[in-house]
């Protein structure tokens, strides 16, 4: 039963990093999904500049040895997705650059969406 606890802390975690990356885009589409991005966004941010540990990875860990499987010492993004996102040889510099850069990719898409919002507010002159 932990392996599938596990499993589904992973997928849950996955799920959380993907809309953290992406979900300005859903907010575009629907400015009300903003209440959940932003504070995700925040939380990201400051795990990924902070260098922290997001609280999933120990609890995914735990179910895991609970199961009698490995778990693993680094982060989660770490350990499942460094090919993807993270270069080889990562240093702490570039870590924060991606963070920054994660950040400013977030402001730029709300900025289109608080655009084109006040776009439709203003009624076009005859």
């Amino acid at each position: 039963m932990s392996a599938w606890a596990a499993d589904g802390v992973m997928v849950i975690h996955a799920a959380f990093v993907l809309f953290v990356a992406v979900g300005a885009a859903l907010v575009a589409w629907r400015p009300g999904w903003a209440w959940l991005h932003v504070p995700a966004v925040a939380w990201g941010a400051w795990i990924t500049l902070s260098g922290g540990i997001c609280p999933l990875t120990p609890l995914e860990n735990a179910l895991r040895l609970a199961a009698g499987q490995a778990g693993y010492e680094e982060g989660f993004i770490a350990h499942y997705a460094r090919v993807l996102i993270y270069p080889p040889g990562l240093t702490r510099p570039v870590q924060i650059g991606i963070g920054v850069a994660a950040i400013v990719f977030n402001v730029g898409l709300y900025a289109l969406a608080w655009r084109r919002r006040q776009r439709r507010r203003v009624p076009v002159a005859p």
